[in-house]
């Protein structure tokens, strides 16, 4: 299938766009300091311009100098004309048109640079930044009135400079707690000038924003505006009828498109900006629905759309008219064109970690040359070896594929039946299927590729001798960490590996010993296997999802409440019993009832000494890579080995 409706053209005033996918403005934080395009910034747009992409939307691009963080792009002044201009070149010769995304941060920019001026329309006062909950409340000082129209006029400055520098479109950036939108929010905005108030009054300054831009873009050049269809977690906030009468107003004064999103920097209404594998595919489709039938604008949808066929699905239903793609291009930056050309099964998929794109600078778990497009571009081999592969997990994998590429000859050897190693155990969780997928069908692509994979195969001396490797690498991965503590070996006592893979299915009390990512997810794969299970994670530190990337851990933080699981902090286990675990804390004992214990307390590597005194002894070179070298994320994994498969 090549998706007709998702690669059908569209028309936008004087803009013509190849298809419906808009590569988003993504924080990347590539910039040279002070805002100013590099090469680095845009070899990561291009390559997808180059993979087939419709339209590329630049990230956050500050429009006013005093409150502009240092580290995002800046389009405030001239000086940085240059390094857009070029940009925008690029772009096009690769294939693509290009909007720049006109922001203005409001209380999110001081949190990127202290130094920077704070626009924000009133006093707000908050417990939780960007996810992370604060020691004790800070209140933000509101703006002067005095500042509101030169702020405005920075916005139709940087239209006009946009417009010079070669752009194609703008983006309005009327969402996530930025000023316009904290201006429009009845949650942010408790002026009592004519800027705040009524809903009038709130619609002012965005109004007056949007009014400044069409004043400096030509009558054909279309405007588009990025709006959250309401206002999640905040009291007060905007509905989606307050958002569908803005839009409206906004249309009669220029708005062409309207990008629709959700979430706020002081809430949890966080997770939704970098939506992770926790929110449902396609969550706010429905709510861009209802914005596109009630408004009649253009409406692109947003929102954990990675899939060719629900994109298509939303185009062809009428649902929007374009979609978001960001990770989704990521992870594959070659996602369009395999797509458009019908090849969905050799697109590497984005899977909502959250693990490399919510971190600064940004990368990709699935992909780590996000960021280093030019450098780790593939080089064919000049010297073909024959490479063998210890180990199937998503290391493994992305080694074996990699060096196949560039055109080596490469066996991959796995001693279990399936590959994916813990990636697809961590794909039965709670959730997570998608992780599954992504395992079984990296896997699929190995053998597509032509690499000879051997499942149910041990790497025996006898086996890598007749198999006369070149060169050996060594992806064995890891096992679960045992607790060597008294009882640790009674028959009620399991892994999260057993319990994940169905192996054992514990009924009544049970205590997960481990509050990170994988003993939370396993309590919550209990109490999902049974309702009336009674669970408890006994964490010996003063929190619970310390190693979980924050959007994630807002879900799972949220859901541990609501499905009545129990949390100990600052417990040590020291015993296990017959019917339960002891605790110490502050050197007092306790106890927790239970009929099965769960060890979910990290993993450790599997013994590597024989393979690589194998390798030693027969002086074949050798690497030892992922889990097998540390114990530690997949991202982490997967970009050693794609590091190593570059330098074989």
């Amino acid at each position: 299938m090549k998706h007709l409706n998702l690669f059908s053209p569209i028309k936008i005033r004087g803009l013509e766009l190849k298809n419906r996918i808009d590569f988003p403005g993504m924080g990347t934080f590539y910039t040279d300091d002070g805002g100013y395009v590099n090469d680095k910034f845009i070899h990561y747009h291009a390559a997808r311009a180059l993979g087939g992409t419709g339209l590329i939307t630049t990230e956050a691009t500050s429009v006013h100098a005093p409150s502009a963080p240092r580290n995002f792009l800046n389009i405030s002044d001239d000086k940085f004309l240059p390094g857009l201009k070029k940009f925008t070149t690029a772009i096009h010769d690769a294939g693509a048109k290009v909007c720049v995304q006109l922001w203005q941060g409001g209380l999110t920019a001081p949190l990127f640079d202290p130094d920077v001026l704070r626009f924000i329309p009133s006093d707000i006062t908050v417990d939780n930044l960007l996810g992370n909950p604060l020691p004790e409340p800070i209140t933000f000082q509101g703006c002067a009135k005095e500042m509101i129209p030169e702020v405005e006029k920075a916005f139709g400055s940087a239209a006009k400079r946009a417009v010079e520098a070669g752009f194609d479109t703008m983006e309005f950036h009327l969402a996530h707690g930025y000023s316009p939108h904290a201006f429009l929010s009845p949650a942010f905005n408790h002026r009592t000038d004519e800027y705040g108030g009524s809903f009038e009054n709130r619609a002012r300054f965005p109004l007056e924003c949007i009014q400044e831009i069409r004043r400096n873009i030509p009558d054909d050049m279309p405007l588009l505006m990025r709006i959250d269809a309401f206002d999640d977690y905040v009291e007060n906030g905007l509905t989606i009828e307050d958002v569908i009468s803005f839009c409206k107003l906004a249309k009669a004064e220029g708005v062409d498109v309207v990008n629709v999103s959700r979430g706020n920097p002081v809430s949890l209404g966080m997770k939704f900006e970098v939506p992770p594998i926790d929110l449902p595919m396609g969550y706010n489709v429905e709510y861009a629905a209802r914005i596109k039938e009630e408004t009649g604008l253009i409406t692109i949808a947003v929102g954990r759309i990675n899939e060719p066929n629900q994109a298509e699905k939303i185009i062809a239903d009428g649902k929007a008219d374009m979609v978001v793609m960001g990770r989704a291009q990521l992870a594959d930056p070659e996602f369009c064109n395999k797509a458009s050309a019908g090849n969905d099964d050799d697109i590497v998929r984005c899977i909502g970690c959250n693990q490399g794109c919510g971190s600064s600078p940004m990368t990709c778990t699935r992909n780590p040359a996000v960021g280093r497009e030019w450098e780790y571009a593939l080089q064919a081999t000049e010297h073909p070896k024959k490479v063998v592969v210890i180990g199937g997990g998503m290391g493994g994998l992305e080694v074996a594929i990699t060096l196949k590429q560039r055109g080596h000859e490469v066996v991959l050897l796995e001693e279990s039946d399936r590959l994916g190693g813990q990636f697809y155990i961590a794909g039965l969780a709670p959730g997570k299927s998608e992780m599954k997928e992504a395992a079984i069908s990296r896997g699929q692509q190995a053998i597509k590729a032509g690499i000879d994979v051997r499942l149910s195969t041990p790497a025996t001396p006898e086996l890598l001798d007749s198999l006369h490797a070149d060169t050996v690498i060594i992806a064995s991965g890891a096992h679960p960490i045992e607790l060597n503590i008294p009882g640790k070996d009674l028959p009620n006592v399991l892994n999260s590996f057993e319990v994940l893979e169905g192996k054992v299915i514990p009924k009544g009390k049970i205590a997960v010993i481990g509050g990170g990512l994988v003993g939370l997810e396993v309590a919550e794969f209990v109490v999902d296997a049974d309702k009336n299970n009674d669970v408890t994670v006994i964490e010996m530190l003063d929190e619970i999802g310390k190693d979980l990337a924050s959007a994630r851990r807002l879900c799972i933080m949220e859901r541990i409440p609501e499905k009545n699981i129990h949390v100990k902090l600052g417990a040590k286990c020291v015993e296990i019993t017959k019917d339960s675990v002891i605790t110490s804390k502050d050197n007092l004992q306790d106890e927790v009832a239970c009929d099965y214990v769960i060890m979910s307390v990290g993993s450790i590597s599997n013994d590597t000494g024989a393979l690589t005194a194998y390798c030693e002894e027969r002086k074949i070179p050798y690497y030892v890579i992922g889990d097998a070298k540390k114990a530690r994320k997949v991202i982490d994994a997967i970009a050693e080995a794609a590091e190593i498969a570059r330098a074989v």
